[in-house]
């Protein structure tokens, strides 16, 4: 059977399949004619982020039976036009939980701290010590929207910095045992007790604009917003103002609704940290994505999907 591997995936994942006795095809990422040719007569599909399944590729593709995202998320996957055609969709959610909450502290540490500012002055020659005061973590209060994998993993790193930490998930039907010290709260109340507002929700239509002009102003002044979850959750635009008006003290941003963001103000000012959707690049990271993904193709192939 053949798979077609869109977005490129780890070489040990693409052995592990090749292994399995699967025909691996490397295709090209995107969408449209080039990526319909290179379905042709293809079973199962691995994208990434690049690629997007959209309702006239699933209906371009009759011999598809299965599209598996390596990685979190499946904002590029038509989820509703695959039910319609019987195509399975699967993702590798655990795969970056770490990797993604890592990158939270580091750029919460680089906003607080003021690292890039102040190691740019070094480099510029410049010894600005006082310069760069910063703030600590310790003692803040930390406010998760959302409260699955890479949010759990997110609170087990806070409490070791001595913040505080409360987390609203109207989905989660049971809260888990070994988190009881996180309460489950409100999204007003999350927002309302947050120093430091972090996201970690799927984009959806519910969810698109989740963080805008009323629940920004529902934050106490000062606090900083974090989004390591998917562009489209903030009203940029809302942010900037709050910014502009000194409400808030920083934002630390890894997605944006338009990726690349191009020339978004938000990039331009000192109280914003800025990074090109890093969340799940690193080695490790990706190799438990394609890791996961082969293990999905392997078994649901195996047993007919």
């Amino acid at each position: 059977m053949k798979v077609l591997v869109a977005d490129g995936l780890d070489p040990a994942a693409l052995d592990q399949l090749r292994r399995a006795g699967l025909d691996v095809l490397e295709g090209p990422a995107g969408q449209g004619p080039d990526l319909l040719r290179a379905l042709a007569g293809c079973r199962a599909l691995i994208v990434r982020s690049a690629t997007k399944v959209t309702a006239e590729v699933l209906e371009g593709a009759p011999d598809l039976r299965l599209v598996v995202r390596a990685g979190s998320g499946l904002d590029n996957v038509d989820q509703e036009a695959a039910k319609r055609r019987g195509v399975t969709v699967r993702n590798t959610p655990n795969a970056n939980a770490v990797s993604v909450a890592e990158l939270v502290f580091g750029l919460l540490i680089a906003l607080e701290r003021r690292l890039l500012e102040a190691s740019a002055s070094l480099r510029a020659g410049r010894w600005e010590r006082s310069r760069f005061q910063g703030h600590e973590l310790a003692g803040r209060r930390l406010s998760l929207i959302g409260f699955g994998r890479i949010a759990r993993e997110v609170a087990t790193r806070a409490r070791a910095f001595g913040l505080t930490v409360c987390a609203h998930d109207p989905l989660l039907p049971e809260w888990p045992a070994d988190f009881a010290w996180v309460p489950r709260v409100t999204l007003d109340q999350a927002l309302e007790r947050a120093d430091i507002l972090s996201l970690h929700v799927p984009l959806t239509a519910q969810t698109r604009g989740l963080i805008g002009a009323r629940a920004l102003e529902r934050l106490p002044a000062g606090a900083i917003v974090v989004n390591a979850a998917r562009g489209g959750l903030v009203d940029e635009a809302a942010l900037l103002d709050q910014l502009e008006r000194g409400r808030l003290r920083g934002a630390a941003l890894d997605v944006f609704a338009a990726e690349p963001p191009g020339s978004s103000p938000l990039l331009a000012r000192a109280d914003v940290i800025a990074v090109p959707h890093l969340g799940a690049s690193t080695g490790e990271a990706q190799r438990r994505a394609g890791s996961e993904a082969a293990e999905i193709v392997i078994a649901e192939l195996a047993r007919g999907t």
